[in-house]
């Protein structure tokens, strides 16, 4: 082996093990479970498990945190993901999101999991409890928009940005 590779091994090893040290934060506020959506919408068993399982890792404070989640650079790639998929939608605090937001959050809902698009599929590879098949998919947009349709504003335009 050239002596080049093995230095650039070696430092590549170094770095990751460096990497080890460096651990992701965890934490979650404190939340009022009144605000938290399932409890809001006071969601259907079913519907209120499947959304659990597709969605509430990344959109909520509920994070249940992998194992490769201990592991750099899986770590950083995982807070990475969580901390857009919050910052986009919230579950954990949907009381604290106005009318019209809300039911624009829940039409974005129907369409990404109508389109397939959530849960991402780079989620569902690790998570196979998250996985919807269509009639899954179908039922919770579907349900989803029927949230929209009940919710104040739910037929209102709102500009997310």
């Amino acid at each position: 082996m050239k002596k080049w590779v093995k230095f650039a091994l070696i430092g590549l090893g170094a770095v990751l093990l460096l990497m080890q040290f460096v651990r992701i934060d965890k934490s979650a506020p404190a939340v009022d479970p009144s605000a938290d959506f399932l409890t809001m919408t006071n969601a259907p068993a079913e519907m209120a498990a499947l959304i659990r399982a597709a969605c509430y890792d990344c959109h909520s404070y509920e994070t249940k945190y992998p194992w490769y989640a201990n592991i750099a650079p899986a770590s950083l790639w995982v807070a990475n993901h969580i901390e857009e998929g919050r910052e986009h939608l919230n579950f954990s605090n949907w009381a604290s999101y106005p009318a019209g937001k809300q039911a624009h959050k829940l039409e974005e809902c129907a369409e990404e999991v109508a389109e397939g698009h959530m849960p991402e599929k780079s989620y569902t590879w690790m998570h196979p409890e998250a996985r919807l098949d269509e009639v899954q998919q179908q039922a919770m947009a579907q349900w989803f928009n029927s949230m929209k349709m009940a919710a104040p504003g739910g037929g209102n335009d709102y500009d997310d940005h």
